[in-house]
């Protein structure tokens, strides 16, 4: 198990998954603004080289997020905590990945990406006995304009549009566009959050939204962030955004909470899939 997500954590930081390439590749070719090609032409580079050089893609190796999906019969259940702490000490040496992980208070860094809470565990218990970890190295420049807002709920989905358009425009050049843009709604504060964040960082590009209001809401999202004119790293285009992902959860009739991730980008995630008898295989 800890050797599965070891080798999970590796690829995810030097390997770029295929539907971020070929969306960074479309970008590319669509794009007319000679700035603006000129920055994904350098973005496509960089991703040829770490993975001919097997480095990571990018000096910022993020922290550590699992979101795990295991069954209540997987015999490893109880030490599951114990391995994916491990598998990221072994990670951080192995790949290796800079310590990203430091005390609010004292600024101290144990330097293996571990900590109080850290490597983050967002966990799923299922029927059956398997175990699926997906690892997010998430960065810390698009964490950093993470935006959560409550507008009254008498405003409906006009507020939704007006709160991601106002996040992105915010954000600018900060969260490395192109970016993949998830939105949460409803649930609470932090369920928002949590929703925009798996939405960003876990869904695949070029999968449909399964609620048709959703999937709608999604492609007009699109057009208009990618009507703003920031573009790749800010300097002006036509591609602000490779992809809005919507989810929500049924919110308080007095809340209506609005949270709006980023994941930039250099989209980082692997998923490690374990059976009952210790086989696995890692995808992107």
């Amino acid at each position: 198990m800890v050797k599965a997500i070891s080798e999970a954590i590796e690829r995810a930081a030097i390997y770029i998954p295929p539907d971020i390439k070929q969306a960074l590749k479309r970008a590319y070719e669509e794009e007319i603004s000679p700035m603006a090609k000129s920055q994904l032409e350098a973005i496509l580079r960089n991703i040829e080289l770490a993975e001919k050089f097997k480095k990571p893609v990018c000096q910022d190796t993020g922290s550590i997020i699992y979101y795990v999906t295991v069954g209540y019969d997987f015999p490893g259940l109880r030490v599951l905590r114990e391995a994916l702490v491990e598998a990221t000490r072994i990670a951080t040496k192995q790949v290796p990945l800079r310590p990203n992980t430091v005390d609010p208070f004292t600024g101290k860094n144990p330097g293996d990406n571990t900590g109080r809470y850290m490597p983050y565990i967002h966990l799923e218990l299922v029927e059956g006995d398997g175990l699926e970890v997906i690892v997010v190295p998430k960065g810390g420049g698009s964490e950093g304009v993470s935006y959560l807002e409550l507008p009254p709920p008498g405003e409906g989905v006009r507020a939704v549009k007006r709160v991601v358009i106002d996040a992105v425009l915010k954000a600018g050049s900060l969260p490395c566009p192109p970016t993949i843009v998830g939105v949460g709604i409803g649930g609470g504060a932090e369920i928002a959050m949590y929703l925009a964040k798996k939405a960003a960082c876990t869904r695949k590009i070029g999968t449909s939204n399964s609620d048709p209001v959703l999937d709608r809401l999604e492609k007009e999202l699109y057009e208009a962030l990618n009507s703003l004119g920031i573009g790749p790293m800010g300097l002006g285009g036509k591609h602000t955004v490779l992809a809005v992902h919507v989810d929500y959860a049924y919110r308080h009739p007095a809340a209506m909470p609005v949270a709006v991730a980023f994941q930039c980008w250099a989209t980082r995630r692997a998923t490690a899939r374990i059976s009952v008898n210790g086989e696995y295989v890692i995808e992107q």
